[in-house]
């Protein structure tokens, strides 16, 4: 089994990293591999609702010219994905943003490819907004027929610089309950 992480940050080793990489640590001690994908230098654009995958339905976009189709092969292959973003504007970054209207574009062009994986979000906030970015992400699993598990508490940490995260105990814990769950529930659906 895999998990797919996809981290939205600019910062390729900041909060939303490490964040995400508590999860894999409990992923991991339950023998589920794990990848980090960093969006950050990586240039691409958001959807332009060419519906061009409707026509294809080859399981990509239709837009080549960036690691995107990549990015949609990793979540196709994988048995679970997480999608991390730090909070600006009290919403995602609009990479993440841009990921996610792709991915999911294609996916629901394709008889909903990601039905039945489990999908997580996590997010990192320096003070406020993170439940409408923990919502925008939640949003892109549940439309796209996905399950997501829970943890103790929303999956978020908080910290604003670097490594600051790494001081909130209750958003680690939190991310440590959710590596747990979601390894629980990979086995269940795939034993």
């Amino acid at each position: 089994m895999k998990v797919v992480g996809f981290n939205g940050s600019g910062r390729s080793n900041g909060n939303t990293a490490m964040l995400l990489r508590r999860v894999f640590a409990e992923l991991e001690n339950e023998g589920i591999g794990t990848e980090l994908v960093e969006l950050a230098g990586k240039p691409f654009r958001g959807c332009t609702a060419c519906y061009g995958c409707f026509r294809n339905q080859d399981r990509r976009c239709v837009m080549n010219d960036d690691f995107v189709n990549d990015a949609i092969e990793k979540m196709d292959a994988a048995d679970g994905i997480l999608i991390a973003s730090p909070t600006y504007f009290a919403d995602i970054t609009s990479e993440t943003k841009a990921l996610i209207d792709r991915s999911g574009m294609v996916a629901r062009a394709n008889g909903f490819m990601f039905q039945r994986k489990v999908g997580a979000a996590v997010v990192a906030v320096r003070r406020a907004g993170a439940i409408h970015a923990f919502d925008s992400i939640n949003h892109f699993f549940l439309i796209g027929q996905m399950i997501v598990p829970g943890s103790s508490y929303w999956n978020i940490g908080f910290g604003r610089e670097i490594g600051e995260v790494e001081t909130d105990t209750e958003g680690i814990s939190t991310m440590e309950t959710l590596g747990k769950n979601m390894a629980w529930l990979l086995k269940k659906l795939r034993p």
